[in-house]
């Protein structure tokens, strides 16, 4: 999902699932209903007159042929008016996710011309899909009234030689005329279906997106104790030139603050998706507990390992609520426990709701500095052994990245703690500090990773 616009991925959870819902529940019961009614009706035309039934079926043809084109072009426009609704959803989300970006840079303008050309898409998708049925329909009508001159014509001509009664020939007709109501249902069912079609091609493309897979035999890690170790560890994504991760090796315990540092784009944060499997290793081995973490469930693994992640991420809702999505259960003792653990708990109490105030969507109403503490106390709450903590300083001034690592000291007594950072403020606060320079390990220059005194932070010295 990381190469899909999020617009685009909710038009096809609502609008494309909604299409295919639509027609299974409306559309389908229907068209049983009439291939039901098409075959009671045929079998009554052929009871009553063989020759009649026979010469009415020439238009069956003539409507399977008009149905079947008019719905592989609806099926091409079902699939432009798709694409152009999850284009839409992508321009309409960006443009209000980034709102201060466009109001900063005055591209309001190019922001509505944007959401324009895709409503404008729309809207000549249905235009031709229109044009297309007004031809349509006026077809399926003149073939009805083929067969039915057909069939009176012939009708005639067996009252004239009597082979035909004058009763018989109505009630030919009216079974007919029931008959292709049926034909015609089935035909106006056709274009809906290729139209449904369009919309699960879309939801399947995004069920065959590739998942991690457990091994045949994969077990649970029972009672982890947080020991992380890499071994010779090389990683290559798909489509990459180069391996993001080349022969790392090294092994982190619990008591330990880990701090990995090195230049952006040195294969830090691979080291995080490493441990919670959202990458696999190309070669080498991550081991938890001694074990290979691909011999072990990917759910046992995610609960040994908690991540706070580089992009804080919290929810529409109240403090309290963010923080317990760590753990259920957990008593608001134990949420303003963890909160107290991450230094949170004095500026949630100085809010005008305390742990009952609302972030707003994705914790915009907070400082950075606030959100990290809250994902930290989320992270605490959770109880893992191993807490990887991600660039979790980036944008926050000294003081601010100090007050979010504080609590480091006191989270490793029990657990593994990986520091993943290129920022020196966190040094202060690791045991073990390993350099990754192009995906390797290197020495760490004590140059360009000290940690500046309060003082140089005061003065503004640069980092």
């Amino acid at each position: 999902l990381e190469h899909r616009r999020l617009g685009d991925v909710l038009s096809r959870l609502t609008s494309d699932v909604g299409s295919v819902e639509a027609f299974m529940v409306r559309y389908l019961a229907n068209g049983l209903g009439a291939v039901l009614r098409l075959v009671f009706f045929v079998v009554a035309l052929f009871w009553l007159q063989w020759e009649l039934a026979l010469a009415s079926m020439i238009v069956v043809p003539v409507f399977w042929y008009v149905s079947t084109r008019f719905a592989r072009f609806v099926k091409d426009v079902s699939r432009e008016r798709a694409r152009r609704g999850g284009s839409l959803g992508s321009v309409a989300e960006e443009a209000l996710s980034t709102a201060p970006l466009v109001q900063a840079y005055n591209r309001e303008d190019e922001a509505v011309a944007a959401f324009h050309r895709q409503t404008r898409g729309i809207a000549e998708s249905e235009l031709a899909a229109s044009r297309v049925r007004s031809t349509f329909l006026p077809v399926v009508d003149l073939a009805e009234l083929v067969g039915i001159l057909v069939v009176i014509g012939l009708g005639t001509w067996a009252l004239a030689t009597d082979r035909l009664t004058i009763g018989g020939l109505l009630a030919f007709l009216t079974l007919m005329s029931q008959c292709y109501r049926p034909i015609r249902e089935l035909s106006n069912l056709l274009p809906t279906l290729y139209s449904a079609t369009a919309g699960i091609e879309r939801v399947v493309e995004l069920l065959r997106e590739p998942s991690p897979a457990e091994r045949q035999g994969a077990r649970d890690l029972r009672r982890p104790v947080g020991i992380v170790g890499f071994e010779d560890v090389s990683v290559r994504y798909p489509g990459a030139h180069r391996e993001v991760l080349r022969g790392v090796e090294f092994t982190a315990s619990p008591g330990q603050v880990v701090a990995v540092v090195g230049p952006s784009g040195a294969g830090k944060s691979t080291l995080a998706r490493l441990l919670t499997r959202q990458v696999e290793p190309t070669s080498g081995q991550v081991l938890l507990d001694g074990h290979d973490v691909l011999d072990l469930t990917i759910h046992s693994t995610r609960e040994a390992v908690c991540v706070v992640l580089q992009e804080t991420m919290l929810l529409d809702t109240s403090i309290r609520d963010n923080i317990a999505y760590a753990r259920r259960e957990a008593t608001a003792a134990e949420v303003e426990a963890a909160a107290r653990a991450a230094d949170a708990h004095d500026f949630i109490q100085r809010l005008p709701e305390g742990y009952d105030t609302r972030v707003g969507q994705r914790g915009r109403t907070l400082s950075g500095g606030q959100r990290q503490r809250i994902s930290l106390a989320r992270a605490l709450l959770r109880g893992s052994p191993v807490l990887v903590l991600d660039e979790p300083t980036t944008g926050l001034d000294p003081d601010s990245a100090r007050r979010v690592l504080a609590p480091l000291r006191a989270a490793a007594r029990d657990r593994t703690v990986l520091l993943i950072t290129h920022d020196p403020v966190a040094l202060e606060f690791a045991d073990v500090v390993i350099g990754l320079e192009d995906g390797a390990v290197a020495p760490v220059d004590p140059r360009r990773h000290t940690p500046p005194t309060r003082s140089d932070d005061l003065a503004g010295s640069p980092r």
